[in-house]
């Protein structure tokens, strides 16, 4: 599982009852701590550790700092103080979530001990003010099931903007020739989201072999053993011996590199090198947390980044090209690529043999588990950068090659005009989770634009809002 902290900072105003306000800031961590989450007390910066005074922002926000959290937590345990609440939120320019627990019913003599829901409402318009994105999560009880469904969707949306703005990606040789689709605009990408690239060419990647294969050999040893326990092995031993190889090295280099996933050029220069496909070696890195794309795809590293964050970790995502429908389902599709899925994804144990079209050995065949995915691109051209995102759900369908998955998604047509006219391409990324309302959510966040290819987004609005609705509709 990812690690978020969050910056705890309960908020009173003193117009309404101080006892209470305290009372809910104590049931409140108590919460948080039963829930087991990650979190830091301003107890230590005044004697109730709540924030109402101005004089208190600036050494809340350096202790933050300090802890280096990740997200706000800014509970409302009476009406609040707006004002403050915006400037510790400004000063941090990390996720804001706002919340409030549900009032009480009035005193017998019409007293009202909190007007929570008024403070927030007035929070809401201050934070616009200062231009300060949040993520809002309604009246609640702290028992109530939403209550822990909306923070941890929150953790995972910090878990997405933390990994975004961090992004370092090893790119192995440049794009093939052939693929202008996986071109990037590396410069903007720095410039506008500090994503990072670590270029190397391709001979880099063929010392570091040469290297783990004469200084590692216990290594590689191991990697082979895992092999023949997590594949049906079909190739000869030097050419199993050789992914291994292959596997250790791009692990040293993107730990050399300080990177978080890999886009190699995964044909033809490769081939001719060392004599087999990458898939698998991609494979087993994919399933340790490395994701490796194909084909160079810069804007599909980010993405597997983002799908894996949003997931926080539970599971590993699989990179898959969209291509052909489904020929008995009218809303089918065949998600499929040369055999680069992580094993921890198949229904079935993979085979480490021959891809489709190619000649070369090392890559699998294995068909994917079903149940309900997300479906994820990060892409752009012209300056504008979008995420599509969508459900699909695993069908029956014919026997493939490489890694594959048979999908239905509501509409196919309308998700098949959506990709061709762009921003995006025929590749995408999946995981075996529901991760759709995070991304959504964590894209205010990051000034990228979410595009849902269903017409959902009021249900994930709602969802997020705490509504108990179903986002999958087929």
């Amino acid at each position: 599982m990812a690690k978020v902290k969050l910056g705890y900072a309960p908020t009173r105003r003193s117009i309404f009852s101080a006892p209470d306000a305290l009372k809910y800031r104590n049931l409140t961590r108590d919460r948080l701590v039963e829930l087991g989450i990650d979190f830091v007390d301003i107890t230590d910066i005044n004697e109730e550790g709540l924030l109402y005074d101005a004089h208190d922002v600036a050494k809340i926000a350096d202790k933050f700092r300090k802890e280096k959290i990740d997200g706000l937590f800014l509970p409302h345990c009476n009406f609040g103080t707006e004002y403050v609440v915006a400037q510790l939120a400004k000063e941090l320019g990390v996720p804001v979530l706002l919340w409030g627990p549900l009032d009480e019913r009035p005193e017998p003599n019409g007293v009202r001990l909190r007007d929570t829901q008024c403070g927030l409402f007035a929070t809401g318009k201050v934070l616009r003010r200062f231009r300060v994105p949040f993520t809002y999560m309604t009246n609640c009880r702290l028992n109530d099931p939403v209550f822990e469904r909306g923070l941890r969707d929150f953790l995972a949306v910090c878990n997405v903007v933390k990994t975004f703005k961090s992004i370092r990606i090893l790119q192995i040789s440049t794009r093939p020739y052939d693929f202008l689709t996986t071109m990037c605009n590396e410069g903007e990408l720095l410039e506008r989201y500090n994503v990072q690239l670590a270029p190397i060419p391709m001979p880099e990647l063929i010392d570091e072999i040469k290297r783990c294969e004469k200084e590692e050999a216990g290594e590689i040893t191991n990697v082979v053993d895992y092999i023949k326990t997590a594949m049906d092995v079909q190739i000869h031993d030097e050419q199993l011996t050789k992914v291994a190889s292959l596997k250790v090295a791009m692990k040293n280099l993107a730990d050399k590199y300080r990177c978080q996933a890999i886009a190699i050029q995964c044909w033809n220069a490769l081939q001719g090198e060392i004599g087999i496909m990458p898939c698998a070696a991609n494979a087993l890195l994919n399933d340790i947390g490395i994701p490796v794309v194909c084909e160079t795809d810069i804007h599909g590293a980010i993405t597997a980044l983002l799908v894996e964050a949003a997931g926080m970790d539970r599971s590993r995502s699989f990179f898959a090209d969209w291509t052909i429908r489904h020929p008995d389902h009218p809303n089918g599709e065949l998600l499929q690529h040369c055999g680069p899925w992580p094993v921890s994804v198949s229904r079935e144990k993979p085979i480490l043999g021959y891809p489709l079209a190619f000649d070369h050995p090392g890559s699998l065949t294995a068909e994917a588990k079903g149940g309900v995915i997300s479906l994820v691109r990060f892409d752009g051209d012209n300056g504008d950068y979008s995420l599509l995102l969508g459900n699909a759900r695993g069908i029956d369908g014919p026997k493939g090659m490489g890694t594959y998955l048979w999908i239905e998604v509501e509409n196919i047509k309308r998700l098949e005009e959506k990709i061709v006219t762009g921003p995006y391409i025929h590749h995408c990324v999946g995981i075996h989770q529901n991760v759709v309302p995070v991304l959504y959510e964590a894209c205010k966040y990051i000034d990228v634009k979410p595009d849902l290819y269903d017409p959902i987004e009021e249900d994930v609005k709602a969802y997020l809002r705490g509504e108990d609705v179903s986002l999958i509709k087929f």
